[in-house]
């Protein structure tokens, strides 16, 4: 039921390594939401990558990260946004984020930017922005022992300890990592 609930990510959300490679796994099975994303949102997480990060990806890196994107998760990516461009009245640089959730018949937005989508602008399309950090404690609420499975095989994964990991990944969603550092009895 809940896996099957389509939740926009932004560029924002996926260029940003520790949180995307959290939020990839949270999609896999037992998959807590339906990541959907737009061509033009993944470009942007591409420019993103490859010129904006303190160690900016080589260009055949960002474009291996999209394929495998892609490969793993095939039904995200959302066709015709384009078409609803001109119902987009938030932020101009963030109108096709907007699209896509209307395409996809999404009613969530995960962002950073939540500045770039107001409430005047998303209630009549029925969407919402959230932020990761609410977003990810929406998504412990519902299923608390998914998510830090998943998160103990990620920092297994990574070759890191869990307490590590999270203090790491506090730096993008502080309030999320606390919660779960204090859950864990590691703080």
């Amino acid at each position: 039921m809940y896996g099957n609930f389509p939740v926009v990510l932004d560029a924002c959300v996926l260029a940003n390594g520790r949180l995307c490679d959290l939020y990839l796994r949270l999609a896999e099975p037992p998959r807590l939401y339906l990541p959907i994303w737009s061509t033009q949102i993944l470009e942007e997480v591409h420019r993103t990558q490859t010129t904006k990060l303190k160690r900016p990806y080589s260009l055949s890196l960002a474009a291996y990260w999209r394929e495998e994107v892609q490969k793993a998760f095939p039904a995200s990516t959302v066709d015709g946004w384009e078409n609803f461009l001109s119902l987009a009245n938030n932020q101009e640089k963030d109108r096709h984020v907007l699209a896509a959730a209307i395409a996809a018949k999404s009613s969530l937005i995960i962002t950073f930017n939540l500045r770039d989508f107001p409430a005047t602008a998303l209630t009549p399309h029925g969407v919402e922005a959230q932020s990761p950090q609410d977003h990810l404690l929406t998504l412990w609420s519902v299923a608390p022992a998914i998510v830090i499975s998943k998160l103990a095989l990620m920092a297994k994964e990574r070759d890191e300890d869990l307490e590590d990991m999270l203090i790491a990944l506090g730096r993008s969603v502080p309030e999320f990592s606390g919660f779960v550092l204090k859950f864990a009895g590691l703080i």
